[in-house]
């Protein structure tokens, strides 16, 4: 089953990214090859696992934010809620936020292939991503209405499909099924 996928390495030159560097370090370390849904919970920090402390990422959403921070994507700002101090991480360069909104809007609308196997990986792990962020319905807010119905159906039919039967068709894609099973779980 697509739950049960282990994750293999295939490569572990370095991405230039920290956390994915690290990510591959832990994978690269485990004695045995962990599942999919495994690795979710160790590197987004839901679990937490004594026997695995080893391969868990650390403030992992801290981290990400600062990174965003540091490429100009987010700001930092302080909140004041009553009785203590939070730090939110605004949206600063929208022009990014825009290009990646566009993007999934036209690959729903304008480019729908229909075929998710014919859909291009990224477009396809990005849909996953936003659906299983909450966000696919923000994403289409800016629709008119009979677009904004036509791209919400697509993306349920898409993300309604049974990941299980899906990974056995998929060329390059077995991956982004197996996130979507255990997202789903």
């Amino acid at each position: 089953s697509a739950l049960s996928f282990q994750v293999l390495l295939k490569s572990d030159a370095p991405t230039g990214d920290v956390l994915l560097d690290e990510t591959l370090r832990h994978i690269k370390a485990t004695e045995c090859a962990e599942t999919v849904q495994t690795w979710i919970e160790l590197l987004t920090g839901e679990t937490w696992n004594p026997f695995k402390l080893q391969y868990q990422l650390r403030n992992v959403r801290e981290r990400i934010a600062k990174a965003l921070v540091e490429k100009g994507i987010l700001t930092t700002e302080k909140q004041n809620f009553l009785l203590f101090d939070m730090t939110t991480h605004p949206v600063t360069n929208t022009t990014e936020k825009q290009r990646l909104v566009k993007k999934l809007q036209e690959s729903v609308l304008e480019r729908w292939v229909n075929d998710p196997h014919r859909m291009d990986r990224r477009t396809l792990a990005l849909l996953v991503l936003a659906h299983s962020s909450d966000v696919l319905e923000n994403v289409f807010a800016s629709l008119a209405d009979d677009q904004y119905d036509v791209a919400m159906n697509r993306t349920k039919d898409l993300l309604d499909m049974d990941p299980e039967v899906e990974v056995a068709k998929a060329r390059g894609t077995e991956m982004i099924w197996a996130v979507l099973a255990a997202f789903n779980k």
